[in-house]
């Protein structure tokens, strides 16, 4: 099939290099958000997957929004057979998914109807799943809400972070994906309407989403650092001022610490929970580059009774 690849961070990349390597589609041509301001400089960046695309020799589309009308020129010129899409960023319209004979094909990394929406993985590892995945549906106007064509499954480690999960199921997404454009071809798949029991949703984990209760139990607490790393960043306050969590482990064998108490000894930084105490493995604190917690409980000096999170 001729197919327009669209896609734009990092975790996309994986699924353009399977297609690429198939050898038995024809990436016609890429999508990708517009070049975005980055770094210090904050000058403008093109995403990973204009940059996988440009060295591959693909031509890359940049639409502010998928309904302009010159890139909806474009692509009926293109005139593509279906359109695989990976962490495209924006919502496509009806004018748009009506261009390809065989639409519009996402790959989500999650198991459908389970956490439908833009944060998959991180509401995943917030809530505890132990087992997760990525499926390639028909897109539709919806949200996530179309037929499935297949999936893939993913055990979670006890120690992943969001990152590290993500990470594995972009490669086995991108082989399901590329697995997913044969099955269209040769007609063996056929989309399955998605189940209407088991919707759960998944929204953009905001910053606020991102700020440790240290009344809750460790559990939880785990949880949302795992979930929030490396992004929004899992955080608390000290002394009037932010302080990102970047790894902390639960500890079920000390619970002498009241939520939020801070207990520092010389390789250690302990934290009180709505349970048991978690430690403190490496912290950023604001302004700051990350570092080992206990080598910044050492330069702040904690004393006897201070707290995180007032």
């Amino acid at each position: 099939m001729k197919l327009v690849f669209a896609g734009t961070p990092e975790v996309a990349v994986p699924a353009l290099d399977a297609l690429i390597a198939s050898g038995r589609h024809e990436v016609a041509a890429v999508v990708t958000r517009p070049d975005a301001p980055a770094g210090r400089g904050r000058r403008l960046v093109a995403s990973p997957v204009a940059e996988r695309a440009e060295e591959a020799g693909i031509e890359v589309l940049k639409p502010a929004k998928p309904r302009d009308p010159g890139f909806l020129e474009r692509l009926r010129e293109i005139a593509p057979d279906c359109c695989p899409v990976v962490a495209y960023g924006a919502l496509l319209p009806r004018v748009a998914l009506d261009v390809p004979a065989r639409g519009w094909v996402n790959l989500h990394f999650s198991l459908l109807p389970a956490w439908r929406g833009a944060a998959p993985v991180q509401h995943a590892l917030m809530a505890g799943d132990e087992i997760t995945g990525a499926s390639t549906f028909l897109i539709e106007e919806g949200l996530d809400s179309g037929p499935v064509y297949g999936t893939v499954t993913e055990t979670v480690r006890p120690t992943d972070t969001s990152g590290d999960l993500l990470t594995r199921l972009a490669f086995a997404g991108a082989g399901l994906l590329a697995a997913t454009m044969d099955g269209i071809e040769d007609g063996s798949l056929e989309a399955v309407p998605q189940p209407a029991e088991g919707v759960t949703l998944a929204p953009k984990i905001t910053v606020e989403d991102a700020r440790v209760d240290w009344t809750a139990p460790a559990l939880r607490v785990d949880r949302v650092v795992r979930g929030c790393t490396p992004a929004p960043g899992a955080w608390t306050t000290f002394r009037g001022e932010r302080l990102k969590l970047v790894q902390a482990v639960p500890l079920p064998d000390r619970s002498d610490l009241a939520p939020g108490q801070l207990a520092a000894g010389k390789n250690n930084v302990y934290v009180g929970t709505g349970s048991h105490a978690v430690e403190l493995l490496w912290v950023q604190a604001q302004g700051k580059k990350p570092m080992r917690a206990a080598d910044w409980a050492r330069g702040a000096r904690i004393t006897e009774g201070e707290r995180v999170g007032d």
